[in-house]
């Protein structure tokens, strides 16, 4: 559905719009970031044709960013979604740098210059069964569901998932938390600037 269609979309279109002016940095997360790239840059979405669902190996494009500070070259991230962002369209926003991205997965991260928006279109916050959950439940409701790649070992169901994602996302978090926020957010509200 359309982003104008969801029920809510006014009211966190009025909250992004706060946002621009009241909040130092802005963290969006899978179709939050999908919302907030066409929100604030007209980048719309597009339908996959068929679900990314996995956990799924990303290189790092800009490994001098502070977002990233400590992280290895390649690191795991968990995806499921049925849509998501083009290069090409992020590519033509001068104010949008790309981070981050996967050959299967696409593009992970997205920034501005200074980190005011943050875009992360996986979820480097699921834990350990999150996507078992996901998977057994459209299972047992009936849907076409595949196995999510790279998490069961040998793709199979009956094992425990291997978690590959935890330290990336725990340095992800603690990055934008000390780089972006704690140590850049100025003590007066007026100084944040639009």
């Amino acid at each position: 559905m359309e982003f104008e269609e969801v029920e809510y979309w006014d009211e966190l279109a009025e909250i992004m719009e706060w946002s621009k002016h009241h909040v130092h940095s802005t963290f969006h997360i899978c179709w939050g970031a999908q919302a907030g790239l066409y929100y604030h840059y007209g980048i719309k979405k597009r339908e996959l044709t068929e679900k990314m669902f996995g956990v799924f190996p990303h290189k790092l494009e800009r490994k001098r960013s502070i977002l990233f500070r400590g992280s290895d070259d390649v690191f795991y991230v968990p995806h499921s979604r049925h849509t998501g962002v083009a290069r090409e369209d992020i590519e033509k926003v001068p104010e949008l740098k790309i981070l981050a991205s996967s050959e299967e997965a696409g593009v992970y991260a997205i920034s501005t210059d200074g980190g005011s928006q943050i875009f992360i279109t996986g979820h480097s916050e699921y834990d350990a069964g999150t996507l078992r959950k996901e998977y057994e439940r459209d299972k047992n409701a009936g849907l076409e569901i595949k196995i999510p790649k790279n998490y069961f070992p040998g793709d199979d169901d009956t094992k425990e998932p291997l978690v590959t994602w935890r330290a990336h996302a725990n340095l992800l978090y603690s990055n934008w938390l000390n780089y972006f926020v704690y140590q850049t957010t100025p003590y007066d509200i007026t100084k944040i600037q639009k």
